[in-house]
């Protein structure tokens, strides 16, 4: 199985995840040779995205643009994912989770997005959750949907 990722910086800032990581998050839910670019952003450029094609105000953490081959063309690129970095590290903090793990979540959720996952329906939330939650235990990392509470 081959992972190509293409990590785009659009933001700089620190703490970005390096295109090893990124693939290393990508390669935990995917079982297919794959190509996909993940872009990282700042407020305005998700917030423009996010208006143009979710027809929703401000920046969005992640969005997922799956790729449609033309008929007749196969080419295992999966799309584009396309994260706000600034808003990944405000939601870190109220959260009280590490940035690395919540990077890793909202790669891996991009990614199963890609795949062809959704969360519309509760049946199909509760199975994309699943996912989530087990690549990331099995990446180290604690359930993404659990608050923490100080003492």
């Amino acid at each position: 199985m081959s992972v190509n990722v293409d990590a785009q910086y659009a933001i700089d800032v620190p703490n970005l995840p390096d295109r090893e990581k990124l693939t290393y998050w990508v390669n935990s839910v995917c079982q297919q040779d794959v190509e996909m670019t993940i872009r990282m952003v700042d407020d305005a450029e998700s917030s423009q995205l996010n208006e143009t094609w979710r027809y929703k105000s401000g920046p969005t953490n992640v969005l997922s643009f799956i790729f449609e081959c033309p008929p007749g063309i196969n080419i295992p690129l999966l799309g584009d994912i396309v994260i706000c970095a600034p808003l990944v590290a405000r939601e870190a903090e109220h959260q009280q989770k590490s940035l690395e793990a919540h990077w890793a979540h909202l790669v891996i959720h991009g990614t199963l997005h890609l795949l062809g996952y959704d969360h519309l329906e509760e049946t199909e939330r509760q199975l994309m959750e699943r996912l989530e939650i087990q690549a990331l235990y099995n990446l180290g990392y604690p359930h993404p949907y659990e608050m923490v509470t100080l003492s």
